[in-house]
This record gives structure tokens, C-alpha cells and sequence, in this order.
């Protein structure tokens, strides 16, 4: 499977006051095509960080120059200019925001937000611009495109609106679709109308998708490869197969612990003890040892290395340094 974007060592810190505080801690990872890589974590733990690092869309000051490399064409998007940039996002990496009501301008049509990515982007005008647009709309399974054309974001219902976000990353089709919490905003049945589209999308144009969720069942649905984030950093890693059956950081199986099951009582809820701490105040050792059942002594201090523990999965935990899962 052809790798496209390639993410080794990204790190990202935020300038608060006189000192810097990492929000994005040493992150690597791979994108092939026409496969759906999960970043997973609790609210707060760097997902979102991630994505916008990638972008290179971090507002700046307080965020400094990310470090690390993310390779796209042999290219360290980090290292390229703001114009190159410029080229690259839309063109070929496209993002989804998480909240698609405050993603579209209120004031313009539909129809002129997405003209003006085929003209800023694919250099079409007039009706050449306007059956693009029409298309993408299709694509998206919007009904009455030409309706829709000259409706504006606030007679569009939620899902609409997402599908719209999506007709727009898609226009240019992009190699890569990054999706940051897609569907939180929606209610149940528009979520798997949304997730649906979005396989059915990848599958006819082959494109490689980062999509950032704390929602295990969406994972299930939608993801070949899985990284799970803590506190900044990736804690563990590999296919979605591995992950779900060997849960290897007690991180991870806290995350699939604290599911309600069926007929489980609201009061019985399995709970992850504390809360994701401050980047002020990141423990030292690995930062999840304050919440662990399984803490050691050696939990408490110095970076925690990866363990391999199969074929291309790896976890960030002292209990496999000397384990291996089949």
C-alpha cells in the first residue's frame, strides 16, 4: 500500500508566559492510501494539536514552529514556505473541522464558499467553476444541488452543513483527508450517514484519512490503523485489530473499560480515576502513572521508550518491556 504522508517525531509547544509547554510530544506515524488511520484520546490529550500542526495552521504567537519532519512528496511540509503551504492544503490535504456550523462563513451562499475554493484552488471560473461545484454537491449525496447552490449555512440542518465541509475539502481531491471529530455535533443516524459517506468517498477516490475521535465505536467503524494519545504523546499504536483485542496500555484499556455495556446500570460505569492533566503540570515518567492501576516505581521517572510488542504495534508502558502479543 503507497504511503503518502509520513509523520516522524512532531512536536509542537505553546509560548504561555515566559516558558514553553509542549502540547504535541514526539508523534510518528504513517498514512497509506486508501486506508483510515484513528487518533484516539480523551479531550485535551493533543489530537487536535496534531492535525493543525500538520496543517500549519496554529495561531502563532502562542504556538512556536512545530519540529520534527511530516513528509508529503519527499517534502518536510515544516520546512517549506507559507506559500508552498498554501498550495498543498486544500490541493492535496484536506481538512474536515470538527464544528461545521461555525466552519462556513454566514453570510455567503453555499454555493459562493465552495466557487471560491474552485477558483482559488483548481483555477476554474463561470459555469466551468459552477458544474464542479454542482458535482461535488452530488458526490456528497446533497439533494437538490441547484436549491442548495443559493442556500445559505443557516438553512442547512447539521448533517448538511457537514456534508457540505466534506464537498469542500473533496473538490480538489486530496490525497489526504484529515477529519477532526467529524460527526460530534450530529445525532446518531446523521453520524452514520456522515461516516458512511465519507468510506463510500474513500473507497472511489483512494484517498488516505487521519480522522481524530475519542469515539470507540466510530473507530471500529471506520479505521484500519490506530494511535492512541495521552497527555501529549502516542502511548500506543498499530492495526485496529491489535489495538481492540490486546488493549495493551492500561491507558487504552481504561478507554474501552469505561464503554457502557448493554443492560449495565447508568450507576455501574467503569471510570477512568482523575483527569487528563494540565500541559502546565505534566507528570514526570510517564505521564498517565498518576491515573495507572498497574503504576511501578519506574513508571515515575524518565522517558518511557517504545516496546514492540508485534508486527508493526508498539506500546509506550514498562508492563511489555520483557512481553510480545501474537
Amino acid at each position: 500500500m503507497e504511503q503518502v504522508l509520513q509523520v516522524k517525531n512532531l512536536t509542537t509547544c505553546l509560548r504561555l508566559g515566559k516558558n514553553d509547554f509542549p502540547v504535541v510530544n514526539g508523534i510518528s506515524f504513517n498514512l497509506h492510501q486508501g486506508r483510515t488511520l484513528a487518533l484516539v484520546g480523551e479531550s485535551g490529550c493533543g489530537k487536535s494539536m496534531t492535525a493543525l500542526s500538520i496543517m500549519r495552521i496554529l495561531p502563532s504567537p502562542p504556538a512556536l514552529p512545530s519540529t520534527g519532519e511530516v513528509i508529503y512528496c519527499d517534502k518536510n511540509l515544516l520546512k517549506i514556505s507559507e506559500g508552498e503551504m498554501r498550495d498543498i492544503r486544500g490541493n492535496n490535504i484536506g481538512m474536515i473541522f470538527q464544528d461545521p456550523m461555525s466552519s462556513l462563513n454566514p453570510v455567503y451562499s453555499i454555493g459562493d464558499q465552495l466557487l471560491e475554493v474552485a477558483e482559488a484552488h483548481l483555477g476554474l471560473y463561470g459555469d466551468e467553476a459552477e458544474q464542479k461545484v454542482m458535482d461535488a454537491l452530488e458526490d456528497v449525496r446533497i439533494p437538490d444541488p441547484k436549491v442548495r447552490f443559493h442556500d445559505y449555512p443557516h438553512q442547512l440542518s447539521g448533517g448538511m452543513k457537514q456534508r457540505v465541509m466534506i464537498a469542500m475539502s473533496l473538490m480538489c481531491e486530496p490525497d489526504v483527508l484529515i477529519a477532526d471529530e467529524p460527526t460530534t455535533a450530529l445525532d446518531v443516524t446523521i453520524q452514520a450517514q456522515v461516516l458512511n459517506l465519507m468510506k463510500d468517498l474513500q473507497q472511489k477516490k483512494g484517498m488516505a484519512i487521519l480522522l481524530i475521535t475519542h469515539d470507540m465505536g466510530v473507530v471500529a467503524d471506520m479505521a484500519d490503523d490506530v494511535v492512541v494519545m495521552y497527555a501529549t504523546k502516542e502511548i500506543e499504536k498499530g492495526s485496529k485489530r491489535q489495538i481492540f483485542q490486546h488493549k495493551a496500555h492500561p491507558y487504552t484499556e481504561g478507554l474501552f473499560n469505561s464503554l457502557p455495556q448493554v443492560h449495565q446500570p447508568k450507576e455501574k460505569l467503569n471510570v477512568i480515576s482523575g483527569s487528563v492533566p494540565s500541559i502546565k503540570k505534566l507528570p514526570t515518567g510517564c505521564h498517565f502513572h498518576p491515573r495507572c492501576p498497574y503504576v511501578m516505581e519506574v513508571c515515575r521517572q524518565g522517558e518511557v521508550p517504545d516496546f514492540p510488542i508485534g508486527e508493526e504495534y508498539s506500546t509506550k508502558c514498562w508492563l511489555y518491556k520483557e512481553k510480545t502479543c501474537e
